[in-house]
């Protein structure tokens, strides 16, 4: 007797939570049958075919064995963007979203005096950062850097998705190593590695499988911020804004290595689960 391969049933028996299950459903829907997300409504009847069910199988058993989803779809939602995403890259996370809005508030404030910001996103991974912002304001252009080429491979190919190309300009190297010309930038970003090398962190969920030097420093988780922070002030135009991704527990340390640095204006801003989890300064 045949198995029932029907959405519905396949759906009801995963041993994956709902949501994952079904975000998993709408990308074998999508990618085997061209059909919406809403499908697994309309027609929770439906029978998946042998190759399509395998698909399914093969993405339950990687989910279980803790693959990040965002991996097993090779896609990722940030800021009003959609981002392929692999391996190769962190996967942008909901609290990087704080660093692209106080990026965007000092663009706009630059925008009310005729001002179009030059703009630095330190370590860009995927591109989130540097595409949320451009997608968001047409008149910013962006450069991005990494010392990783296979993150800029796909940092690229995201700015081309989204029609970003032209205005987002990918540099390799070590922080601001990879600028080549001495530019200064109104605003500065970076998420880097922040997490301390022995951090039990690194050895559960997703951060298992994404790659480690996207994560930490292989050291306090401290000191690929400070060179960003000393290097700010270099970098920065008078006033200039700059902000910087930091652990929960790392705000004090930040704002110390700031206020060494001779940065002004120090300010901490907290997340949604209401941990200190960006700080920026001026010059």
């Amino acid at each position: 007797m045949n198995p029932d391969l029907s959405l519905r049933s396949l759906l009801s028996g995963s041993t994956l939570p709902a949501s994952e299950a079904r975000v998993l459903m709408a990308h074998v829907l999508d990618k085997y049958y061209q059909l919406p997300r809403s499908a697994l409504l309309s027609r929770d009847d439906m029978t998946l075919s042998l190759e399509a069910n395998l698909a399914w199988q093969e993405l339950q058993s990687k989910r279980m064995a803790g693959e990040p989803i965002a991996y097993l779809i090779g896609k990722r939602g940030f800021h009003n963007i959609e981002l392929f995403v692999a391996p190769g890259v962190l996967i942008p996370r909901p609290e990087t979203e704080l660093l692209v809005e106080i990026g965007l508030r000092e663009i706009q404030r630059l925008e009310t005096e005729a001002i179009s910001a030059n703009v630095l996103d330190l370590g860009t991974g995927s591109g989130a950062i540097a595409l949320a912002i451009a997608h968001e304001t047409p008149s910013v252009m962006i450069t991005a850097t990494d010392q990783s080429s296979e993150a800029l491979a796909i940092a690229a190919t995201n700015a081309k998705h989204l029609g970003l190309e032209a205005r987002v300009q990918f540099a390799q190297g070590s922080w601001y190593e990879a600028l080549v010309n001495q530019v200064l930038f109104d605003v500065i970003l970076s998420n880097p590695p922040y997490i301390a090398n022995q951090d039990t962190h690194l050895t559960q969920g997703d951060l298992r499988f994404e790659p480690i030097s996207a994560l930490t420093d292989h050291a306090n988780g401290l000191s690929c911020l400070e060179v960003i922070i000393q290097g700010a002030k270099s970098h920065l135009k008078p006033m200039g804004l700059f902000a910087v991704e930091h652990g929960f527990d790392q705000s004090e340390a930040v704002v110390s290595l700031m206020k060494a640095a001779g940065l002004s204006d120090i300010q901490t801003h907290e997340d949604l689960a209401g941990h200190k989890r960006v700080a920026s300064a001026r010059k």
